[in-house]
């Protein structure tokens, strides 16, 4: 493998790692969709980087696939986020667990 394919792959490791923790961490919902939108393109990174060490454009197709499966579920995601906000007044998870009953 390449220098500078298995930099990315270690840049692409890093930006998923920091979207998971973020996913985990976070008590906003918005902060917690910012980070699996994180590692959506972390993984997207690491598709161009496997694609370009082979010299497949397979890599970018899938990158393709990425962007619009996020751009889906961004919509998605603040729609609900709209609603969440709308009914009960706040975007902390904790929060929203205990109105569960």
């Amino acid at each position: 493998m390449t220098d500078s394919a298995h930099m990315v792959l270690m840049v692409a490791t890093v930006l998923f790692g920091l979207g998971l923790i973020g996913v985990l961490t976070r008590k906003n919902v918005v902060f917690m969709l910012i980070s699996v939108e994180i590692m959506l393109n972390a993984a997207g990174l690491a598709f161009v980087a496997a694609g370009s060490k082979w010299q497949q454009p397979d890599g970018q197709v899938m990158f393709l696939f990425i962007l619009a499966m996020a751009a889906a579920e961004v919509s998605v995601g603040l729609a609900l986020v709209l609603q969440i906000y709308h009914q009960h007044k706040t975007m902390d998870v904790e929060d929203l667990k205990e109105l569960r009953d």
